[in-house]
């Protein structure tokens, strides 16, 4: 049985949008976090000559952030202030009574100070590591739209071609070849037909996403459990792993059915609800243990996480001191345990499996920075997991080696989604509602007035492609699903409103001076200085006309 782990990396466009408590210190901790530690991983596995398939998602967004070289002044910055406050802590602990810490202080000072070094070794090109594993055969570096705009929600189809047509445009140019797999922002999967959600205009028919995907060459996509059998979405509420008597089974790679004809195939893999939850969970899965590190207790004024959880139901004030080996301990224990979750399903599965059957293979989809940043030890459970499963029978492999490398044996039957994603409730409901219909009252007009003006901006002068391209970007910039998800979830809420208010705010006036036919000087000195501030998509051009064509 193929086993495909995969994790999808994204942050939106944070660059010289403020610095802290929102801002660059997001992807600098993301960075630090998950980014350094899962390259220091992948390094180690090489060196020991164990087989590390991972699937990863690098959004485009995210990408080029990581490839700016202000990334490197923004981390090199926020590196030095890290070191030199844990440096610090171990005489202001001792001289605060709290000397049974200052070994934790240690243990951060030579984290720190050891992935500062590896950043450094690498040139801060995180972009060129990751591409190096994947030329080397290490792992599978996949795409998503551009900006993670949410595609069922976008008003025009145009719109949702150019996110794809900028993610695979990006990844090509950052990575050095097209990319095989997609992630759709939010696991969001729309199929084809009436399309009417709230506040907006209903059209009596528009292709599915799979159609899409399809079109920008894409050849396998991620979806949650529920959108391919009956049942509730995963952990909303709790999903029996067991799918009952006609349900389909989430251990295939499905063949999307379309009412258009394709060049190949689509796959959608299905996320394992029990797999997934295993890992996920804080409340039943590993990262609630008793022995990690408690993301939520942290040292003022140096920022460092001295505590491990402890137990669920004790307070901040009751937490105990973190231990490392402990944590390591558990980290490998963890990895045994899921390698038998593994082993089981792969032996129940086998056991039902019809002589005809398509190869099974068992999902499992993360958000690349619940490993590292909320939950400490994860990157270490995972590499535990990849030395497990060099030897327990499970055929660990990127998404793209089970279609290919399977050939008509992993094919499986072909199949009508149906509409989700996998957010809370498994709906749409997380993007829009009552705290973020107005943003959709705004894109949706935006990109009415954007595709108007498009095609004559590009056929026109210099000054009008310029103005095209920046007010393309700022359109992308505000279609980010980032925004409606924080705003739902009131965290950085007023952060999130002002940044989708600016981009909207700027894509706006540009398309009006596109739309008025006059360029004045005042105009291109504030493109000029929009795009300096946000400096992505330089070849933004070529996918519009992608897609006006």
């Amino acid at each position: 049985m193929d086993f495909v782990l995969t994790l999808h990396g994204h942050l939106p466009y944070v660059l010289h949008h403020g610095r802290w408590p929102h801002g660059s210190v997001w992807l600098s901790e993301a960075a630090f976090d998950s980014y350094l530690p899962l390259i220091e991983a992948l390094q180690a596995l090489e060196r020991d000559g164990v087989p590390s398939p991972v699937t990863l998602g690098i959004t485009p967004v995210l990408a080029n952030q990581l490839a700016h070289p202000a990334f490197i002044s923004e981390f090199e910055a926020y590196m030095q202030r890290r070191i030199e406050s844990a440096a610090a802590a171990p005489a202001s602990l001792a001289q605060s009574g709290d000397s049974q810490l200052v070994p934790i202080a240690r243990f951060w000072h030579e984290r720190l100070t050891r992935l500062l070094a590896l950043f450094r070794s690498l040139d801060g090109d995180l972009v060129g590591a990751l591409r190096g594993f994947e030329e080397r055969g290490r792992i599978e570096l996949i795409s998503s739209a551009a900006t993670h705009g949410f595609l069922p929600l976008l008003a025009r189809d145009e719109t949702i071609r150019l996110q794809l047509a900028v993610g695979v445009a990006e990844h090509k140019r950052l990575f050095g070849r097209a990319p095989k797999g997609c992630w759709l922002p939010e696991c969001a999967y729309r199929p084809g037909g009436p399309w009417s959600p709230p506040g907006a205009r209903p059209k009596s028919y528009r292709p599915g996403t799979d159609e899409h995907l399809a079109a920008a060459g894409y050849r396998y996509f991620f979806v949650d459990t529920h959108l391919v059998r009956a049942g509730a979405a995963l952990g909303y509420p709790d999903v029996d792993d067991a799918p009952a008597a006609g349900e389909r089974t989430p251990y295939v790679a499905y063949r999307v059915a379309s009412s258009k004809r394709r060049p190949h195939d689509l796959y959608a893999f299905v996320r394992d609800p029990r797999a997934s939850s295993q890992v996920w969970s804080r409340a039943q899965g590993y990262p609630g243990d008793e022995r990690y590190l408690e993301f939520h207790k942290i040292r003022w004024p140096d920022g460092l996480r001295l505590w491990r959880v402890t137990g669920s139901a004790v307070d901040l004030g009751g937490k105990q001191r973190y231990d490392p080996a402990a944590a390591d301990a558990a980290a490998r224990n963890h990895a045994d345990h899921f390698a038998g979750v593994l082993h089981e399903t792969a032996e129940r599965v086998e056991r039902s499996r019809t002589p005809r059957a398509p190869l099974p293979v068992v999902t499992a989809p993360f958000d690349a920075e619940l490993f590292g940043h909320w939950w400490f030890e994860g990157v270490d459970f995972l590499a535990s997991l990849y030395r497990r499963l060099s030897h327990n029978g499970v055929h660990p492999v990127t998404a793209g080696q089970h279609i290919t490398a399977g050939g008509k044996s992993a094919a499986g039957p072909a199949i009508q989604l149906t509409e989700g994603s996998w957010g809370k409730n498994g709906d749409f409901s997380m993007w829009l509602n009552e705290q973020t219909a107005w943003t959709w009252q705004r894109l949706w007009p935006l990109e009415e007035s954007y595709w108007s003006v498009a095609p004559k901006a590009l056929a026109g002068g210099a000054k009008a492609r310029a103005v095209l391209a920046q007010a393309t970007r700022s359109m992308l910039l505000a279609q980010a699903s980032d925004w409606q998800f924080i705003i739902s979830t009131a965290e950085a809420a007023d952060y999130a409103s002002q940044r989708f208010d600016e981009h909207c705010a700027q894509a706006e006036d540009l398309v009006r001076v596109l739309q008025s036919g006059t360029i004045d000087d005042a105009t291109m000195h504030r493109v000029e200085a929009l795009g300096a501030q946000d400096n992505l998509f330089p070849n933004v051009l070529r996918s519009i006309e992608e897609v006006v064509r």
